[in-house]
């Protein structure tokens, strides 16, 4: 029997919040991941980024500050180094399981791009919070330098950067070429780092990515057999938080249109999920999307757990 390929997008809960907390939660995913990889899946991985790539935008703006003479890192460079040490936790500790349980399967870690249209609204319309509580002084400079800021009355202000929508994946060729060899791959970690293409230059530009979206379509773009989204909570539910609350065991993309359009789900957590589900189920209908956490996935795969979506 061939193998399912797969990929397996990593929420917050996957991570942690700081290096420590990495450390810790990396080695509690990395099981879950050598699961799927018993049960026979071809793996490609990607993960969001949102509390490292802020803790490095964060140091990176105190060391300007504390020595004049460097110069603060911009979002695509944070974006790249929270790519390569998420990534090599990630790696490491997956390795490391998978060799305990016998298996030897390389596991790397590719730099992603990926592209964005400079017109985007979302640049007009920045909604991804990052970095320190900033002065109303500091937060002036921002915003003189074209950066836009978002006040939190009695904390200070903070940056706000845009979060469009991917174009292409400029690695996608090689990530397509390691994933035919058999390896696992992670790739396009915390959405991608954003891009601007300029006849044959890519220029960095000063936004986020979505990592469900980027998800849902590197999920589209390889044509795999699942889209395997691990969030904070077992399944998706319609009125979640309230008393009518009720778990969703399957859909289809009428359904989660539908879902949609009656604001069943919040804007920022389980909405970009469901989007993901369906730019891939779109491009590939003959695939299926699973949504769980990391303590349901064994479950979730033999339709014990999770919910199931579908075209």
């Amino acid at each position: 029997m061939s193998k399912k390929k797969v990929v397996v997008s990593l929420g917050h809960d996957a991570l942690g919040n700081t290096t420590l907390e990495q450390q810790s939660a990396v080695r509690k995913t990395a099981k879950a991941l050598a699961d799927l990889v018993e049960a026979d899946y071809q793996l490609t991985i990607t993960h969001s980024n949102g509390p490292q790539v802020s803790m490095i935008h964060k140091a990176m703006t105190e060391l300007r500050r504390v020595y004049i003479d460097y110069t603060p890192a911009p979002m695509c460079v944070c974006s790249a180094m929270s790519q390569g040490y998420v990534g090599y936790d990630i790696q490491n500790n997956l390795r490391s399981e998978l060799l305990s349980r016998g298996i030897a399967r390389p596991v790397s870690t590719i730099l992603t791009q990926v592209t964005v249209d400079p017109y985007d609204e979302a640049f007009y319309a920045p909604t991804k919070v990052i970095g320190r509580f900033m002065s109303k002084e500091d937060a002036e400079v921002e915003v003189k330098k074209g950066n836009y800021v978002k006040e939190y009355p009695g904390q200070g202000f903070r940056r706000v950067v845009a979060a469009p929508k991917p174009i292409d994946i400029v690695e996608l060729e090689t990530i397509r070429t390691l994933v035919a060899a058999d390896q696992i791959v992670i790739a396009c970690g915390g959405g991608g780092i954003p891009v601007i293409e300029q006849k044959h230059i890519l220029k960095g530009a000063s936004a986020v990515i979505e990592k469900d979206a980027i998800a849902g379509k590197l999920a589209a773009d390889l044509a795999t057999d699942e889209l395997i989204i691990l969030t904070g909570v077992e399944c998706v539910y319609t009125d979640f938080g309230k008393d009518t609350q009720a778990p969703i065991g399957s859909m289809n993309l009428e359904t989660a249109k539908k879902l949609i359009a009656e604001g069943q789900f919040e804007e920022g957590t389980m909405l970009p999920k469901i989007e993901a589900a369906i730019t891939y189920l779109e491009k590939v209908p003959t695939g299926k999307v699973l949504i769980t956490d990391q303590e349901h996935v064994a479950d979730a795969i033999r339709g014990k757990a999770g919910t199931i979506i579908t075209a």
